[in-house]
């Protein structure tokens, strides 16, 4: 019986310069990963600050708990809205200028599509080129109209974030991080050392895990977000030591 070698499968030519290559790259236009990112971080560094600083005040756990129930809360409601507050504002302003754009086109139609010319010239293409690129464009009127806002604003209009989005994210971002300095006071502990390792375990983690997603090296972002928030809480914590309260 007669066989015959397998066929070589593996790519060659243009195929194999192709090999492995995609879009890889992360989501940066601010939907949802920075408000996360940022309610987390800032719910975590809040509550620990806050919790150190009436611990250190040598206040009851019962005390410590409401205090920190109440800085979750009204710093999630905060979060949130300003999170949703800041996104809407920034989606109006967008779409002003996009209406302005569009305005402009109607009444400046040639002036407009010089200006495109002009950019795609600075981009290394050459006069005609420049011009049948910008006529091309120019027969998609919204397609033109997106092209200009993208190069004159930075920003695609059909591709805004979501406000509700990123206040929900933010808002339930920073819960989770303003709880973790509870928890070891909802399950019995009657000390601060717990709470802050567990803190300090969190910041390093939640560092790392910045670092991972940016790319940065992972060590260099954890210590980096365990220094700062370190910080912080001992700031409240030799305030809490230096002011005091009365306990009855």
């Amino acid at each position: 019986m007669t066989t015959h070698p397998e066929p070589d499968r593996r790519r060659t030519g243009p195929a194999a310069a192709t090999t492995g290559w995609a879009h890889r790259h992360r989501d940066v236009s601010g939907g949802w990963l920075r408000p996360t990112v940022f309610g987390a971080v800032d719910g975590l560094v809040t509550n620990a600050a806050l919790i150190a600083g009436v611990g250190g005040s040598g206040v009851t756990p019962h005390t410590i708990v409401l205090t920190g129930l109440a800085g979750l809360v009204a710093g999630a409601f905060s979060m949130g809205a300003g999170e949703y507050v800041s996104v809407t504002n920034q989606n109006e302003l967008v779409q002003a200028e996009v209406a302005l754009e569009a305005d402009m086109h109607a009444r400046f139609p040639q002036q407009e599509h010089d200006e495109l010319v002009s950019r795609f010239v600075s981009y290394g293409a050459d006069d005609d080129t420049a011009r049948r690129m910008a006529e091309a464009v120019a027969r998609d009127p919204d397609q033109a109209l997106r092209l200009h806002t993208r190069e004159e604003l930075g920003v695609d209009p059909q591709d805004l974030p979501s406000a509700p989005l990123a206040g929900g994210a933010s808002f339930v971002a920073f819960s989770i991080g303003a709880l973790l300095p509870l928890l070891p006071y909802l399950f019995g502990a009657s000390t601060l050392v717990v709470s802050l390792i567990l803190t300090a375990v969190a910041l390093l983690a939640g560092g790392m895990t910045v670092g991972k997603l940016t790319g940065r090296p992972l060590v260099h972002s954890g210590l980096r977000q365990l220094v700062l928030g370190a910080l912080a809480v001992a700031v409240t914590y030799g305030i809490g030591q230096l002011i005091g309260a009365p306990v009855s």
